[in-house]
């Protein structure tokens, strides 16, 4: 894997040039810090307090409150950074950091599970909690990948997965223990509210520990740029400065998590900002990335703070860090991409031969097979409620001749709610077989291509911008964030002729943007938005005819258009040149095949929410199943969509009952092992 940045000699003066710059630019952010806040402070009156400090108020702040929160901000960045800086050394992958390797998500999941389950614990050992979810994540992550054969793309792809299911089930923990999880939340979005200097005594032995442990081991750091077998002729152990590099990038971005919570980014920004300047050895890289990633928290608390109001409360740090930071990963992928180029379609033809079964069943028993596991599952979910129902009961009444109280339940309560999930799972099903086929990746989904997030973007500002507004018109606000989100990502990948590798990692920089966006929108909305958060979680609760409505016209219209495509669609799984060989315009289908992919997923999306998974189980299971047919794919995957939704809103109504589970949690919490299963099936080189 060639580096994002050519390896080349530094001029004498430039180390030093970025080593002032940095210094000079984190003494003023420091600086500018100390006066951000809902309590206003002058210029004056922080140098005051800082040379000749009194017992008044304002110096209490600074030095109690704010003093800290900038020492805070200065450790975490500087750890992030180096953390991030020593990953893309051992994995040799420009996209590597504690973000892309679900680090911060394995994190705060196992401190939510601290909480709800030993709070004592967590208490007394919250960075051992935070650094043994970091860790299982990183390692799941990279064991999906590929281990060290593993592309950037496959990386990325494999964090962002991780990311997506370890996020669902925090969601979960979340919804159910409310009472123990509260504040979380905002943690979660990366806080560095700070209100004492136990958090900086605790950080700041780890942070430069670390640091300094790193430093000493440079030679062997550069080493590993050379290649595994290189390195080795040199005599060299390959493997223990692998293991002690990643251990010591963990340990550092764990240190962080521990404290403020994940703050995504920084480890991919700071070290490429030094890399910039053409400096790739580590005995500069290292301290220059601490410095630089301790510039880029400190401004992005200190922009998030110029926000403050008492009505709103402040912006959470890590979600301005992930919104500076997604046009980044978007600058990566076009760079990354040059190098890819040459192998992206042997990747991509490898990564889309899923094994078959051994043996496989009539294609017609497979429809109805799951045809009828569908009406099974339907019959299940009209049964069970607050009123159950027997199965007689629940046909006596769709057949007219029901009570007059069946009849409010089933018809206007629980059918038009099973008619939308279903529905739904077809154009979330049938969304994902054309998206994998659009970017000939079988890990590509509506959700992880950015389709999901903006329309949650879209959603959250036409509630925030017009109030007043029915919500009748969210859908129309989803459905414009999801077409817009497709439409950045398009117009960045067509001066690549919508390579497949570029599609998927801008799609992954335009959800982290769309996600940071939400946290800012979340925190600024309050409680206001209550049933807009639900909504964002993915549910199927309290659908309507008015829903179904909204949504089955547009299926109906599409699923034919895509079942037509099918042997352009088959044609696209050859390589692009194969492809155009045979007749087929390649550039244009993509674009055609991946647009109604897109406006599927909108439709979806505007009817319950970001139900996330389905675009990414079901085409596999009809892969599996049925063969690489995409005509006979697209069927079968469309039913078993619809099973997915259905049985998970019918196990999201009875588990907790009458609590109810939002379906998007319950369709990430079934589909994670089949998920990890099917990753490690897949890897590059099986």
């Amino acid at each position: 894997m060639k580096p994002a940045l050519p390896a080349r000699g530094a001029r004498g003066w430039l180390p030093f040039a970025m080593l002032a710059g940095g210094l000079l630019l984190l003494a003023v952010l420091a600086f500018a810090s100390l006066t951000q806040g809902l309590s206003h402070i002058t210029v004056a009156t922080a140098f005051d307090a800082l040379i000749a400090p009194k017992d008044t108020p304002d110096h209490r702040v600074i030095h109690g409150v704010r003093l800290p929160r900038t020492a805070m901000a200065v450790l975490s960045g500087a750890a992030l950074a180096v953390a991030g800086a020593l990953m893309q050394s051992v994995t040799r992958n420009p996209l590597a950091s504690e973000t892309t390797l679900g680090i911060n998500a394995g994190a705060f999941l196992v401190v939510a599970v601290g909480t709800v389950f030993w709070p004592g614990l967590l208490h007394q050992y919250a960075f051992l909690f935070a650094v043994a979810g970091g860790a299982g994540a990183a390692l799941l992550v990279f064991g999906m990948g590929g281990g060290r054969k593993g592309t950037p793309i496959r990386i990325a792809l494999s964090g962002m997965i991780v990311t997506l299911v370890l996020s669902s089930v925090t969601s979960a923990l979340l919804l159910l223990f409310e009472q123990s999880t509260q504040g979380l939340f905002l943690w979660g979005s990366g806080s560095l509210n700070q209100n004492d200097w136990s958090g900086v005594r605790f950080a700041w032995p780890w942070v430069a520990g670390g640091l300094a442990a790193v430093l000493l081991a440079v030679r062997h750091l550069d080493l590993l740029s050379f290649g595994e077998e290189t390195a080795q002729s040199l005599g060299h152990r390959v493997a223990g400065t692998r293991m002690f590099a990643m251990g010591a990038g963990i340990v550092l971005a764990c240190v962080s998590v521990s404290i403020v919570g994940p703050i995504g980014f920084i480890g991919l920004l700071a070290p490429h900002i030094v890399k910039l300047s053409g400096m790739t050895r580590h005995a500069w890289l290292l301290p220059l990335s601490a410095i630089w990633g301790a510039v880029i928290l400190l401004g992005a608390d200190t922009i998030a703070r110029g926000f403050t109001t008492s009505a709103v409360g402040e912006l959470p740090a890590g979600a301005v860090t992930a919104f500076i930071g997604a046009p980044w990963i978007v600058w990566l992928a076009l760079r990354v991409s040059k190098h890819a180029a040459s192998s992206s379609g042997a990747e991509s033809r490898a990564s889309m031969q899923i094994s078959l079964l051994a043996k496989r069943m009539p294609y017609p028993l497979l429809v109805l097979l799951f045809a009828a596991l569908l009406i099974l599952v339907s019959l299940a979910a009209l049964m069970s409620g607050t009123l159950h129902l027997s199965a007689e009961q629940v046909l006596s009444t769709l057949l007219g001749h029901g009570k007059a109280l069946h009849e409010k339940v089933l018809i206007d309560l629980r059918l038009p709610r099973l008619l939308t999930a279903a529905s739904v799972g077809v154009a979330l099903a049938a969304s994902g077989s054309l998206m994998q086929s659009a970017v000939r990746n079988p890990l590509a989904d509506p959700q992880i291509v950015g389709v999901s997030s903006g329309a949650g973007v879209g959603a959250m500002l036409l509630l925030i911008a017009f109030p007043a507004l029915p919500a009748g018109w969210v859908p129309v606000g989803a459905f414009a964030g999801g077409l817009a989100a497709a439409a950045i990502v398009y117009a960045a990948a067509w001066r690549r002729g919508l390579s497949p590798t570029v599609l998927t990692l801008v799609g992954i920089a335009v959800a982290a943007s769309g996600s940071a966006l939400i946290n800012i929108l979340v925190v600024y909305a309050k409680l206001t938005l209550a049933p807009a958060l639900a909504w964002l979680a993915g549910s199927t609760y309290a659908r309507s005819w008015t829903e179904l409505g909204q949504t089955l016209p547009f299926i109906l219209a599409l699923l034919p258009l895509a079942w037509w495509l099918g042997r352009r669609v088959d044609l696209l799984s050859f390589h692009d040149e194969s492809a155009t060989g045979l007749g087929l315009p390649v550039r244009r289908t993509r674009l055609l095949v991946a647009l109604l992919a897109v406006l599927l997923a909108s439709v979806a999306v505007a009817a319950v929410g970001a139900v996330g998974f389905i675009g990414l189980l079901a085409p596999h299971a009809a892969r599996m199943l049925a063969g690489s047919n995409h005509r006979r794919t697209l069927l079968l995957s469309s039913l078993i969509g619809a099973v997915l939704l259905v049985g998970a809103d019918w196990i999201g109504r009875i588990v907790l009952s009458p609590r109810e589970i939002p379906s998007g949690i319950v369709v990430a919490l079934i589909g994670a092992p089949y998920l990890v299963f099917l990753m490690f099936r897949s890897r590059a080189g099986k």
